[in-house]
C-alpha cells in the first residue's frame, strides 16, 4: 500500500527516482558505517543521473532522506500482500519479518538524518506503526483462515515482539541470530492442531 498524493510519474522519471533512492540507501549506509559523507552530487553520480534530475525529485537532502524512509516503509507494507499471495500464511508472516529486519537496518543507517528531520519539526514516522500493524494483521487473518496461525494474538503484540528482536540483533552481522529468534516467535504463533502436532513449516 502506497500512501500520499504524489502524482504518477512518467516511466523514465519513475525509473530515475528509484535509481536515486537506491543510490541514497547505499550512500547513507556507507556514511553510517564509517565511510565518506553522503553527498547529493555523489548520490546522483552513483545513480547515473545528473544533479539537476536529483533536484527535480528531491529539492534538498532532507527531502531525499524522508523519501528513502517512506519508500522503504512502502516496500515493507506492500510485501505483506505479495507474500500472502505466494506462501501459506505462517510462512508469509515469517518471510515478512525478514523484510522487517531489512527495513530496520536501513532505518538505523538513516538514524542521524531522520533525527535531524524530527528536530526540524517534520514527522516522517506519521502512521508508520499503524501501517505495519495493518500488514501484520492481514497476514494473521490469512493464517487464521487457513489454520496455520493462532487467533488469540494481537497484531500489535506481534509487531512489538518483532521490533524487540530487531532492536537487539538487527545488523548484517546479527542476521543469523535474528532469524533464529524470529523462527521461535513464529513458532509460538502457529496454531496447534492437537497434542504435539503443528503445521509443517
Amino acid at each position: 500500500m502506497v500512501t500520499g498524493s504524489r502524482p504518477a510519474l512518467r516511466a523514465d522519471a519513475a525509473r530515475n527516482r528509484e535509481l536515486l533512492l537506491a543510490a541514497a540507501v547505499r550512500a547513507f549506509t556507507a556514511e553510517s558505517t564509517g565511510g565518506p559523507p553522503a553527498t547529493l552530487d555523489g548520490i546522483a553520480k552513483d545513480a547515473g543521473v545528473g544533479i539537476g534530475t536529483l533536484y527535480r525529485h528531491f529539492p534538498n537532502r532532507d527531502a531525499l532522506v524522508e523519501a528513502v524512509y517512506r519508500s522503504e516503509l512502502d516496500r515493507l507494507c506492500a510485501a505483506a500482500d505479495t507474500l500472502r499471495a505466494e506462501l501459506p500464511a505462517d510462512r508469509a508472516l515469517r518471510a515478512w519479518m525478514d523484510r522487517f529486519v531489512d527495513y530496520v537496518i536501513t532505518k538505523k543507517h538513516l538514524a542521524d538524518s531522520l533525527h535531524a528531520l524530527v528536530a526540524c519539526g517534520r514527522n516522517p514516522f506519521a502512521q508508520s506503526r499503524e501501517r505495519m500493524v495493518h500488514a501484520v494483521r492481514s497476514l494473521q487473518e490469512a493464517g487464521i483462515a487457513d489454520g496455520t496461525l493462532r487467533s488469540d494474538v494481537d497484531a500489535a503484540d506481534v509487531l512489538v515482539g518483532t521490533s524487540g528482536i530487531c532492536m537487539a540483533v538487527a545488523s548484517p552481522e546479527g542476521r543469523d541470530q535474528a532469524g533464529r529468534l524470529l523462527d521461535l516467535l513464529v513458532d509460538g504463533l502457529r496454531a496447534r492442531r492437537g497434542p504435539g502436532d503443528r503445521p509443517d513449516r
